[in-house]
């Protein structure tokens, strides 16, 4: 059984596949507390694997993206295969705490920690790096990600300005981010499109 605290049809609003028509399957729990962080944890219903197969594959998208909390917690390469199995291209966004499955189609990882050292490193490398930016300080802390990066077609670099709610606020750390990137370009800006056009 897996606590799934949403599975719902929309379309990816940051990172690399903005804009794709994706099923999202939200798991429930996280092994970490971000101030900013947009899932209710204590609101889960328990699926079997199949239940959630079932549901996912009434939308017309072949593409689902694992997402929570921290979906590490609950899936495992035998739900990935049963994923593949069914037609589904898989997508995880994690927080990089824990290993993520070997036979993942798009790891995003999203660091709230610094990455484990080599002899503990396992786990599927990283597609796409997509740092919460609040200062150029939050860069600096995470470089030490970069080298973990998939090589050839991955290797992503993304800033996404935290959204706080306050749209003073918002408009402030969007601009700063902004001036980094044009003093870094191996970094590119994510927006939230979802939540600029009001889509969930």
């Amino acid at each position: 059984m897996r606590r799934i605290n949403d599975i719902f049809y929309s379309l990816q609003g940051e990172g690399h596949n903005t804009g794709r028509a994706a099923v999202f399957v939200r798991f429930a729990g996280c092994n970490l507390r971000c101030p900013f962080c947009d899932t209710e944890f204590d609101t889960f219903r328990e699926m079997t694997e199949d239940e959630i197969v079932a549901e996912i594959a009434q939308y017309p998208a072949r593409f689902v993206v694992l997402t929570g909390g921290e979906p590490t917690l609950q899936v495992d390469e035998a739900f990935i295969d049963l994923l593949h199995q069914h037609g589904f291209e898989v997508a995880m966004e994690s927080n990089g705490t824990r290993p993520a499955p070997q036979n993942l189609d798009w790891l995003t990882v999203s660091p709230k920690s610094l990455p484990p050292t080599p002899s503990r490193r396992r786990g599927r490398t990283p597609d796409e790096l997509k740092v919460i930016f609040t200062s150029p300080e939050d860069v600096e802390q995470q470089s030490a990600w970069l080298p973990l990066l998939r090589e050839g077609e991955g290797g992503w670099l993304y800033l996404q300005p935290c959204d706080t709610g306050d749209a003073e606020h918002n408009t402030r750390i969007i601009q700063q981010c902004i001036d980094y990137i044009k003093e870094h370009p191996q970094w590119r800006l994510s927006l939230q499109i979802h939540k600029l056009a009001n889509f969930k």
